[in-house]
């Protein structure tokens, strides 16, 4: 104990927070406020965090569960980094809407691979979560009964082809990386056939993030997670460092949530953020950490990222200022 503080040694996971195609929707929906004037409409939340969602708001930016929500406007439509159904563009342009697609381009390139498997005439697996943003647009991208989700082992093991059709099989970018194996090991053993998508499904940044939590979970009293419920990737961080040895994880979307009274006996505290979280509520926990121990952080890094996604090309002539590139870096 020092100056009245017990000591704390909190490891600080990186890669952690905004990812290269959060970083980029955030960026179209800033830009096309500059360019256009507010409103801006955004259908979902451009991505899983409130702190993000609102401070777009503050700056203009109106938030619709669905098109038909938007008035009569010349003013931009966003669609979600998560992706949309096909559905979805061609009934923004039935409506006349001036939409803009910041669909994560490792998500587009899922729906890619989805297509380039029905065209080779396979029936598509998507291994992911039921209701999540990202699965519900992937699914859209296939004709109806030419694509099945398994959500589980249990599911791989009781899954039959359609028709004795062939198998390819892709995955939801922010999956757990143990999980879906032994969901992918279980399907290739019942069809060895499989045929794989030819890039790895599977974002870098979520096995990035998931790489530093495994690293600093062993030995952790606690360890937090910076995202909102919502968030695929934030929640499997919590269940990653739970695998990987940390006594007690859970998600927090900022300094606010944590019970401090749990943290009373910790001496060894994990901390990382899902790709969704901007650090300036990492640094708020960081400083709040502080408040109550002598804090000495080390450092569990187990990569560089310098991922750069570009914006469309009709937003590439707006300028962003110093206080715009705050905001999108989180």
């Amino acid at each position: 104990m020092k100056n009245g503080k017990p000591h704390l040694t909190l490891k600080l996971c990186g890669p952690r927070g905004f990812c290269a195609g959060v970083d980029r929707a955030i960026q179209i929906v800033v830009l096309a406020l500059k360019k256009y004037g507010a409103p801006v409409y955004v259908r979902h939340e451009i991505v899983h965090n409130r702190y993000v969602v609102e401070g777009l708001e503050a700056l203009g930016a109106i938030f619709v569960k669905e098109l038909d929500e938007i008035p009569q406007t010349n003013q931009p439509v966003i669609f979600s980094a998560h992706g949309v159904p096909k559905s979805v563009p061609e009934n923004a342009k039935a409506l006349n809407l001036n939409f803009l697609d910041a669909t994560c381009p490792l998500v587009s390139k899922v729906h890619k691979q989805a297509l380039r498997h029905l065209r080779h005439g396979r029936h598509v697996i998507l291994v992911g979560h039921a209701g999540h943003p990202e699965v519900i647009g992937t699914m859209g991208q296939l004709p109806k009964g030419t694509i099945s989700l398994i959500e589980t082992v249990e599911q791989a093991s009781a899954f039959y082809a359609p028709d004795g059709k062939q198998l390819g099989f892709v995955t939801q970018t922010t999956l757990s990386v143990d999980d879906t194996a032994s969901i992918l090991e279980k399907l290739a053993e019942r069809f060895p056939d499989l045929a794989e998508p030819a890039a790895e499904s599977i974002c870098y940044a979520t096995t990035n993030r998931q790489e530093a939590v495994k690293q600093a979970a062993p030995g952790a009293d606690h360890f937090l997670i910076v995202g909102a419920p919502n968030s695929s990737n934030s929640k499997r961080l919590v269940e990653v460092a739970l695998k990987s040895g940390a006594k007690k994880a859970v998600l927090v979307q900022n300094a606010g949530d944590i019970v401090w009274s749990e943290l009373d006996k910790a001496s060894v505290i994990g901390l990382s953020a899902g790709a969704s979280a901007p650090e300036i509520l990492v640094d708020e926990i960081i400083s709040a950490l502080r408040l109550r121990f002598e804090t000495s952080i080390e450092l569990a890094e187990t990569a560089q990222e310098n991922e750069l996604f570009p914006v469309m090309r009709q937003l590439r002539d707006t300028p962003l200022d110093a206080a715009d590139m705050a905001f999108v870096n989180g």
